[in-house]
């Protein structure tokens, strides 16, 4: 797991790495812009683009410095710099990497409080005005510069942060921040940067290693943590040569009406396909020729709405419920029947989610370990309503713990929050998967890892990289631009193959 850090621990990190590398805190600067331009000169090669670095009189002023400095050693000669000296005050590696730049022949203009708006031609903007360590929005003449840059509509270039943007806490929503096309953060990606309200800043972001001390890094235990592929290749566990279906577990998959088999079908046929070795979907009869025809895999319990299927559930590894099962009476004594008589963790999604919200004494039945995948608003159903994704992270981490249960919140970053307090940021998937039904997928794949075995957090963890890596695979630059639930579920066998490999 790579650990995500708050502002705080990034700045521990760096005085950590200082004082033990060694190194001044000047070299590990310019180590820093190095590992930027090194990004910039390899997706910004057309050194006839005119550039002008934005800098402020702090450390990000001085990585934007820095940063001017090498890349016209690096032959981009049609570059200038603008010091934004709206405060007297400038850090010491802010002024060593002035007098450096004042050395070359790089334009240089200061701004000051009192002048106007400085006129703007260059084709790239590169920002260096507030990193970090930002804590309030901005105000007055950052403001003021931050909103004329963002009218101009140019190609911006962010150094670590977009200048007004938090790396943790609330974003605020009626703040200024500076709109980046891309953001070249430094050693790993900040936590806000992986919720959705980035979206409005940041088009995209790419971490560069700059060798703050690792160990050390992990040693602050943060409880934010990216899923990489290393950890599901870890997870996961390749097929034994004598392993027949009942090693892999038997899944119920509770879903459906008539007007909603879709659901069915999908959550049903991503479980086959992530590989429980028997898969029964509770369905309606009128969805049984839907089912039949779709998935030959799957078998059927037929249910109606009068009375409730004698399930067996002992007899079941791992039951799902929710997807289109709807919100009606029937459903309704269905889930309280499940959530009373089964004793082994659930995975609920849609519907019953939603039935949950409506009926708070289930919610506090449920098994322990369950695993509840809510989207936002079915999250905002459960738990109130939030005014920030921040303020859902807080929620998860209570509600996860209080009810000693996994909440699998979904978005471009889907979270894992855990009994534990954990936060776990998964990094596969892509825009080609905003498609109805990827949810019902997710559904089937995390049902079908707990019939294999896997534990609860396991299940999760994996079943949601696999489910994104899949959507990946299917959407590379020249392959899909829209990825369809089906195509992802069948694709899931596929990826599971590659990362079992050794």
């Amino acid at each position: 797991m790579l650990p995500l850090l708050t502002a705080q621990q990034i700045r521990e990190a760096d005085a950590y790495t200082i004082a033990h590398e060694p190194i001044s805190s000047v070299n590990l600067m310019e180590r820093a812009s190095k590992a930027f331009v090194s990004w910039f000169v390899n997706h910004f090669p057309d050194k006839r683009d005119t550039i002008s670095v934005y800098c402020g009189t702090g450390n990000n002023g001085g990585d934007g410095l820095a940063i001017a400095r090498l890349l016209f050693e690096h032959d981009y000669r049609r570059i200038n710099v603008k010091i934004a000296r709206y405060t007297a005050r400038s850090t010491a590696d802010f002024d060593v990497n002035l007098q450096r730049l004042q050395a070359m022949q790089i334009p240089l203009i200061e701004l000051s409080e009192s002048e106007t708006l400085p006129q703007e031609n260059a084709d790239i903007l590169i920002d260096a005005l507030l990193g970090s360590g930002l804590n309030k929005p901005l105000d007055g003449s950052f403001r003021a510069l931050v909103d004329h840059l963002n009218s101009l509509s140019k190609c911006v270039v962010a150094v670590d942060v977009p200048t007004g943007f938090y790396t943790d806490g609330e974003v605020e929503l009626e703040g200024a921040a500076l709109k980046s096309n891309l953001v070249i953060t430094f050693q790993q990606a900040k936590i806000n940067f992986l919720l959705p309200e980035s979206g409005a800043y940041i088009n995209c972001w790419e971490a560069v290693n700059i060798g703050l001390d690792t160990e050390f890094i992990s040693s602050l235990q943060s409880p934010y943590q990216m899923v990489e592929d290393k950890d599901i290749h870890g997870i996961l566990k390749p097929r034994t040569r004598f392993s027949h279906k009942g090693t892999f577990g038997h899944s119920l998959i509770i879903a459906g009406q008539a007007k909603t088999m879709g659901a069915a079908l999908l959550s049903s046929s991503a479980c086959v396909y992530a590989g429980a070795g028997l898969t029964t979907a509770c369905v309606p009869e009128a969805g049984l020729t839907a089912l039949n025809s779709y998935q030959a895999e799957v078998m059927a319990i037929v249910r109606n709405e009068y009375q409730l299927p004698d399930l067996e559930l002992e007899k079941f590894k791992a039951i799902a419920i929710g997807p289109g099962l709807g919100t009606g009476d029937d459903a309704l004594a269905l889930l309280q029947h499940v959530i009373t008589d089964y004793q082994k963790p659930l995975v609920i999604d849609a519907d019953g989610l939603n039935l949950l919200a409506g009926n708070t004494i289930l919610v506090n039945q449920l098994p322990a370990k369950s695993i509840i995948t809510p989207h936002m608003k079915e999250f905002d159903r459960l738990f109130g309503h939030h005014t920030s994704w921040w303020q859902r992270l807080q929620t998860m981490w209570q509600k996860a713990s209080e009810l000693n249960i996994y909440i699998v919140l979904k978005n471009s970053y889907t979270i894992t929050g855990t009994p534990e307090g954990q936060l776990y940021f998964n990094s596969s998937s892509n825009a080609a998967m905003a498609v109805g039904g990827m949810g019902d997928v997710l559904t089937g794949v995390i049902t079908a890892l707990l019939a294999q075995g896997y534990s609860p957090l396991e299940a999760c963890l994996a079943g949601v990289y696999l489910h994104g890596r899949a959507g990946d695979e299917l959407a590379l630059p020249d392959k899909l631009n829209v990825v369809l639930p089906g195509q992802v579920a069948a694709r899931v066998p596929a990826t599971m193959a590659k990362l079992t490999q050794k």
